[in-house]
């Protein structure tokens, strides 16, 4: 039967503590003072996020099932869920499988996913997060 409280992580210290004389032998880490909590900023997406996205968007606008686009494209239904949920990286082959399958070309699928991380990088710049050239070291690439 555990002693500590059933919603409260029990921590370990790496080190033994010493008590000090008044403490009555309890071996409690001093607590931290409480800071000010901070807002993690957006993550950038990965690639493979945005494949998924799009896989999963272009074959639920075909109204067309995880098993049907599978057989199609001669992959496995549970690694397209994993491709859709931007689990897993697939190899070139297998993007232009599933793109295939679901009536794309591969230059259509990896266009339309970098058309969503160019919103994703506009919106970053709209709310100034950084600015378009920042990244990548004062050079400008045209859009």
């Amino acid at each position: 039967m555990s002693t500590h409280a059933p919603n409260e992580a029990r921590v370990i210290p790496l080190r033994p503590q010493t008590s000090s004389p008044g403490s009555g032998g309890t071996n409690r880490a001093p607590q931290r003072p409480a800071e000010a909590p901070q807002t993690p900023a957006p993550r950038e997406p990965l690639w493979r996020d945005l494949v998924g996205d799009v896989l999963r968007r272009e074959r639920l606008a075909q109204e067309r099932t995880l098993k049907d686009v599978a057989e199609a494209a001669r992959i496995s239904m549970p690694y397209l869920s994993e491709l859709e949920r931007g689990r897993k990286e697939a190899s070139s082959e297998v993007l232009a499988a599933a793109a295939r399958a679901l009536g794309l070309g591969l230059a259509d699928l990896l266009s339309l996913a970098q058309d969503e991380l160019a919103r994703y990088a506009r919106s970053r710049v709209s709310r100034g997060r950084t600015s378009p050239t920042a990244q990548y070291d004062g050079l400008c690439l045209a859009a």
